[in-house]
């Protein structure tokens, strides 16, 4: 069987996310094969500083790998991740799944008919506490996990706007499908990806497109308000066929505290994550033989680990094992994927948005 590390390993996209991903996978002593994009700078600056080649063209760099991770703009994810799994490779691909629905629709069904399989970017699933509560669940413990409060909030945090993720056109939206992404993504992991039937939500741009936009720090330049027409918050309610239930908040940029918090409601016990500094803490209701009832919160410590690192190693063993991996599927992110439109539309229109 093949070694995890002895698979060929390219990238696509050479940006910030594509040279992070470089730099792990250097790092776990994983076979990186080189890199593409169609920026000679970016190539050039791959060369310089991992050593392999930068290709201007994804067909000759999948002529060397056996897998690649695409890590593109999302207007781009369509184009690479197909013609990756027509090459028969395995694909992982950052997220979101695309920049819409339709673009999704497309890589999924790509994904259906290929030889390889595609594998998304959700990395939050991978960490140490977020696997320790979907342990306790397996257990029982949580009884019925009925309602996720999912909090993505940037006190400011907008990433350089007048770059592509402030772009409609390049990115799809703003706020919602950037961060928004990872937080409907790990709300549905703890309900078990069920199936969404309504969605009512509300997006704003209250602070990106101002010229006095106030921040401390930023991701990426800052080209002012004219590169910038996405919304920077988004507020949504999630409803499932069982009548379980999502509360999400988004923000970029709002005056309200920074908050990662993740609460997960459920029959018998409940859960706080803090996606920011990993501190989970079991909340339980408690009697013995009708009485002595009693409150008790459990503070949960987990082994410090990198979620990015947990993901590239789950990929690059399914690639060597030739199976596709039970997590972070096509079919998964394609749900989330609607929800996000589903949100777009709701906003759009003033009302709740069926999707069954």
């Amino acid at each position: 069987m093949t070694h995890a590390n002895d698979v060929a390993v390219g990238i696509v996209g050479l940006g910030g996310i594509g040279n992070h991903h470089a730099t792990k996978l250097v790092e776990r002593g994983a076979n990186l094969v080189g890199g593409m994009d169609i920026d000679a700078g970016a190539r050039r600056r791959f060369h310089e500083e991992f050593g392999v080649h930068g290709y201007e063209s994804e067909a000759d760099l999948y002529e060397h790998c056996d897998a690649v991770l695409i890590t593109t703009p999302n207007r781009f994810h369509e184009e690479y991740a197909v013609s990756a799994l027509e090459a028969g490779l395995d694909v992982l691909l950052e997220k979101p799944l695309a920049h819409n629905v339709e673009s999704a629709e497309r890589i999924a069904a790509a994904a259906r008919d290929a030889e390889g399989f595609c594998m998304v970017g959700f990395n939050n699933r991978f960490a140490e506490p977020v696997q320790v509560i979907k342990g306790y669940q397996n257990e029982g413990r949580f009884g019925e996990t009925t309602h996720v409060e999912a909090n993505y909030v940037r006190r400011r945090g907008v990433p350089g706007r007048g770059s592509w993720f402030t772009s409609s056109d390049v990115a799809g939206g703003g706020a919602l499908i950037d961060i928004g992404v990872h937080a409907i993504d790990l709300a549905l992991y703890f309900l078990d990806h069920p199936e969404v039937v309504e969605v009512s939500g509300e997006t704003r741009s209250e602070f990106g497109n101002r010229d006095d936009y106030a921040f401390v720090h930023m991701w990426g330049d800052d080209n002012g308000a004219d590169g910038f027409d996405v919304e920077d918050s988004a507020s949504a309610f999630i409803r499932d066929a069982d009548g379980n239930t999502v509360s999400l908040e988004v923000a970029w940029a709002t005056n309200s505290r920074t908050n990662d918090e993740f609460v997960i409601r459920g029959t018998d016990a409940g859960a706080t994550f803090d996606r920011g500094s990993d501190e989970l803490e079991i909340h339980e209701a408690r009697s013995f033989d009708g009485d002595q009832h009693h409150f008790s919160d459990t503070e949960i410590e987990t082994r410090e680990g990198d979620s990015h690192d947990a993901e590239q190693a789950a990929f690059l063993e399914a690639v060597a094992a030739g199976e596709a991996p039970a997590i972070n599927t096509v079919d998964e992110a394609l749900s989330v994927q609607r929800v996000i439109d589903a949100i777009y539309r709701s906003s759009e229109r003033g009302e709740a948005v069926r999707l069954d």
